[in-house]
């Protein structure tokens, strides 16, 4: 099942690497990387999912991983927990394959607080004594 939320993306093709946000909810998907944005819909079913997502470029930099930046990528993948993968194509450059994994961001508010635990007193005597005194 694909939960609702932000994930951390890393992908790759045969041309490099690279890493991102991306924001799942409701059936849409929104993010972005340094250079590009991404944009599109999914569909789960079950443990399983396919996308599609349009990349466009927002700042100059260093090049997308397909050539082109602006596309349209079609994607399959698996949710059975944590991290989600898929893999899929771009339909301006087919002959490269795309893959990507997926991880679920827990917001802070999730997370509780530290135990607060008390500070230890500060105590020089053990310490060893300079030879100059």
């Amino acid at each position: 099942m694909m939960k609702d939320g932000t994930y951390s993306a890393w992908f790759r093709t045969p041309k490099g690497q690279g890493t991102g946000i991306v924001e799942l909810v409701g059936g849409k998907v929104c993010g972005g990387d340094s250079v590009l944005s991404y944009a599109g819909s999914y569909e789960a079913h079950g443990d399983r999912f396919t996308a599609i997502i349009t990349t466009r470029r927002h700042t100059p930099g260093q090049p997308s991983l397909f050539g082109p930046d602006e596309l349209t990528l079609s994607l399959e993948g698996c949710c059975r927990g944590t991290p989600v993968t898929c893999a899929g194509f771009a339909a301006e450059a087919p002959d490269v394959p795309f893959e990507a994994i997926l991880l679920f961001s827990v917001s802070d508010d999730a997370v509780p607080p530290p135990v607060p635990r008390p500070i230890p007193k500060f105590n020089p005597a053990p310490l060893p004594k300079p030879s100059w005194r």
